[in-house]
């Protein structure tokens, strides 16, 4: 498939959810991917902090690019968004924003969702052409509560919670309005991958598309 930037927005929101690797070693990314495929869902976050991580997103997309959209996280500025999308990612998402980091994505024509908290941030980077922000860390400052409060002035800016979302708090985050959760270490079980137990993994992201499913139905 080939991505287009109004595809991998649309395939993000739908999905509600994007799961994050953040792992030690190149190896464990690849059977961590293979349990995010296995559980239903076709989006997949390679953070920077992954040994080797370009080439880690190189070798995903080779993989499993035509029916996988997979994207780069911790991506701090506009040089490390040039060499992630060499590299095949087909979005980009920051704990930060600049600039240059939004600009670069857009040059290529790529989602980019930065990292913001506080509502002057999140507008100032909706203003510099993001696609959608990254509210983080949302659970150090009141989770979906937060959330609900930037909705009520911001309406127009997709909202994508990181931090602190897990199972007990992904239905109230999505409540709120969310347009997508950003999802690390509930999902990515640590002990899981200690144990070599990636069928954990696979049931968790079940168990967060199903909360995604159940709640916007109710909505």
């Amino acid at each position: 498939m080939m991505w287009t930037k109004k595809k991998a927005l649309d395939l993000i929101h739908e999905t509600g959810l994007i799961p994050i690797i953040r792992v030690e070693s190149s190896d464990i990314a690849f059977k961590v991917a293979d349990a995010f495929l296995e559980g239903g869902v076709n989006i997949i976050e390679v953070t920077m902090s992954v040994p080797g991580a370009v080439e880690v997103v190189r070798q995903l997309v080779e993989s499993f690019g035509d029916k996988v959209l997979i994207g780069t996280g911790t991506v701090v500025n506009g040089e490390m968004a040039e060499e992630v999308i060499s590299a095949g990612s087909e979005f980009i998402v920051s704990p930060n924003y600049s600039k240059d980091l939004i600009d670069t994505a857009i040059c290529h024509d790529k989602p980019i969702i930065p990292g913001a908290l506080t509502p002057t941030e999140i507008y100032d980077a909706w203003s510099m052409g993001a696609d959608a922000v990254k509210v983080f860390p949302c659970g150090n400052v009141g989770g979906a509560k937060y959330l609900k409060a930037l909705r009520g002035p911001l309406p127009q800016i997709p909202l994508v919670p990181t931090g602190g979302v897990n199972l007990e708090t992904a239905g109230a985050l999505l409540e709120a309005g969310a347009y997508a959760l950003g999802v690390g270490s509930a999902i990515t079980d640590k002990k899981a991958i200690r144990d070599g137990n990636f069928q954990f993994i696979t049931e968790n992201v079940r168990k967060f598309l199903d909360i995604v499913k159940a709640t916007r139905e109710g909505q």
